[in-house]
């Protein structure tokens, strides 16, 4: 089977080429520079001349809050674009079969804890990236259409909940929580440093799964897609505080020093875990530990040289 993979770049896309799974199949994973993804011309000639035979689509504009917040045109305008793209592009061709990728910010700002499924767009969107949201929802929605007009193409959307892993992002600005603890204890091991901060009380939740574990359950999900859910939550089913967080990675990386709650700053959603009771049915569950994943994504900081 002949696979085009967008975003082959990024983290997931990167965890999928290097899944040992990714051996039995032919993988097309160009980067942005081979194929601009917002040029539906671009698009539609490298579909017709590859002719994969299933599609993921993981590439997308990601960021911050801070990015989302500056920069809503891009991330809605660019996110939708590429969608529009990939998706439009890959049913012109006659492609049967495409995973499209969603977010857990799809998901009402007030939704109650698990988030099921068919509880999108039953609310209002998180503010600070609703534009990036609203892209996301159109996405799936899309691939929804045009299953319904057309049973013979299998457009499918998962809801992946947080990842981190390999080739994670560490810098500053651009970080998601897991690596940015991972590189703040990490100075502070260096430094000698007799204790590190903690934004509010620490006691807000949050559902991390391991990036590769992601990776297992989209191959997992290929040979079986017929009986994949249109559209189903990806994840751990639980989750830790953020204490807990500081705490496994200070165990993995032998901080010995104490931890100071600064509760002047903010901390946003106190939970947001996604039911996983679909994906326990449909025969999948994360095999990763907090632990381990903590140890491999630390291994990987240690091997890049350029955490920014």
């Amino acid at each position: 089977m002949k696979i085009f993979i967008t975003g082959g770049s990024g983290m997931v896309g990167r965890n999928l080429l290097e899944h040992p799974a990714s051996a039995g199949y032919s993988i097309l994973a160009p980067t942005s520079k081979e194929l601009n993804l917002l040029s539906s011309e671009h698009v539609t000639a490298y579909l017709n001349q590859h002719k994969p035979d299933f599609v993921i689509h993981s590439a997308g504009i990601v960021g911050g809050i801070q990015a989302n917040i500056a920069n809503p045109v891009k991330f809605f305008s660019d996110n939708m674009q590429m969608a529009l793209n990939i998706i439009n592009g890959s049913r012109a061709a006659g492609i049967k079969n495409l995973l499209n990728l969603g977010s857990s910010c799809m998901y009402p700002r007030n939704g109650s804890n698990p988030l099921k499924e068919e509880s999108i767009l039953t609310g209002e969107l998180e503010p600070t990236n609703e534009g990036y949201a609203l892209a996301k929802i159109s996405a799936a929605r899309l691939c929804d259409y045009i299953s319904r007009e057309n049973p013979d193409l299998a457009y499918k959307t998962i809801i992946p909940c947080n990842l981190y892993g390999r080739h994670d992002k560490f810098g500053t600005h651009n970080s998601h929580m897991i690596p940015a603890v991972i590189a703040k204890i990490n100075l502070a091991v260096k430094s000698n440093a007799p204790e590190v901060d903690i934004w509010g009380d620490g006691e807000a939740r949050r559902e991390f799964m391991f990036a590769e574990d992601l990776a297992d359950f989209i191959y997992f999900s290929l040979a079986k897609f017929e009986q994949l859910p249109q559209l189903l939550n990806v994840g751990l089913g639980y989750d830790y505080t953020i204490n807990q967080y500081y705490q496994t990675v200070a165990s993995v990386l032998g901080f010995k020093g104490r931890f100071v709650h600064d509760i002047t700053k903010p901390v946003g959603m106190k939970q947001k875990l996604i039911d996983t009771t679909l994906l326990h049915a449909f025969g999948w569950k994360a095999k990763t530990s907090l632990e381990d994943g903590i140890k491999s994504t630390y291994q990987y900081f240690l091997e890049t040289s350029n955490h920014e």
